[in-house]
């Protein structure tokens, strides 16, 4: 019976015979794109372009954020959205890229960050809790692309439902994708927009308190009562965010034991070679 070590030294071997990323060498690749044409620049691909249009509406959003609410997120709002279309317009004209795939999402990453930045200061009771979420997101994301790429997958969207079913669905679900992250989103806007709007909604809200007064605090009553847009907004999206949160841990902890698991494998191939060796 072979060993679980020689078990996974084979089970390396096998999957990096497989591998579907060929290596290409670090110099080549900068001369290669120093030196690439008009026609097929890499980086005037049309999703690539968009891309560079998040960034650039994401910075003017943060620019209007403290003194221009509703200009800033507009154009927030604009870059997030553009977010489902550089995608499809990569597969429309045939410009997928890996450039374009980590721009997709380092953008993500920094503006989600940008805004957790500023609601540490606008609720700083919850500071910590938000710099926790950006740690969390970064975290996650990073070593699940890294464990991507160790394992040879070409996107770090492509999972199997035998590495984790709950990821395999998050990924290879569009409107799955759209909707968690969607709504993620929408709860931190709303948190943002509910420092500046105070208007309650009115009518049905007042009535509804009332008729729960009876079996909600005075506070929780009053909450209801004076419910504003944003507030509402925020109810209906936590359970969204939450659950996007669980997802970033789940993901964070499956690249954790995939990294495992190639160390683990690489070990035992280094402990055969060594053995090979001395006969």
């Amino acid at each position: 019976m072979p060993s679980p070590n020689g078990s996974a030294a084979s089970a390396l071997k096998d999957r990096r015979g497989s591998v579907s990323v060929d290596v290409v060498d670090a110099k080549f690749a900068v001369d290669l794109a120093t030196a690439q044409s008009y026609q097929e620049n890499v980086f005037l691909f049309v999703p690539n372009i968009i891309g560079y249009t998040r960034v650039i509406l994401a910075g003017l959003a943060m620019h209007y954020m403290r003194d221009h609410p509703k200009y800033g997120m507009l154009l927030y709002g604009i870059s997030c959205l553009l977010d489902a279309v550089d995608g499809q317009a990569a597969r429309a004209l045939g410009q997928t890229s890996k450039f374009g795939a980590v721009l997709d999402m380092v953008t993500d990453r920094c503006t989600t960050s940008c805004l957790l930045c500023y609601l540490s200061s606008a609720y700083p009771e919850y500071a910590t809790l938000f710099q926790l979420l950006i740690t969390l997101d970064f975290s996650s994301h990073y070593m699940h692309m890294y464990s991507s790429l160790v394992t040879g997958s070409r996107s770090h969207k492509t999972v199997t439902s035998e590495v984790s079913r709950i990821l395999w669905y998050y990924y290879n679900d569009s409107r799955t994708l759209f909707f968690f992250c969607a709504g993620n989103e929408l709860f931190f806007v709303s948190l943002y927009l509910m420092t500046s709007e105070l208007t309650p909604i009115g009518y049905p809200f007042p009535l509804l308190a009332s008729y729960l007064a009876p079996f909600l605090p005075s506070k929780a009553a009053l909450f209801v009562a004076t419910l504003t847009w944003p507030q509402l907004m925020a109810v209906l999206t936590f359970p969204v965010c939450f659950g996007k949160n669980i997802i970033n841990l789940v993901q964070g902890w499956k690249a954790s034991k995939i990294l495992v698991g190639v160390d683990l494998a690489e070990r035992a191939r280094a402990r055969e070679e060594a053995e090979l060796k001395k006969h």
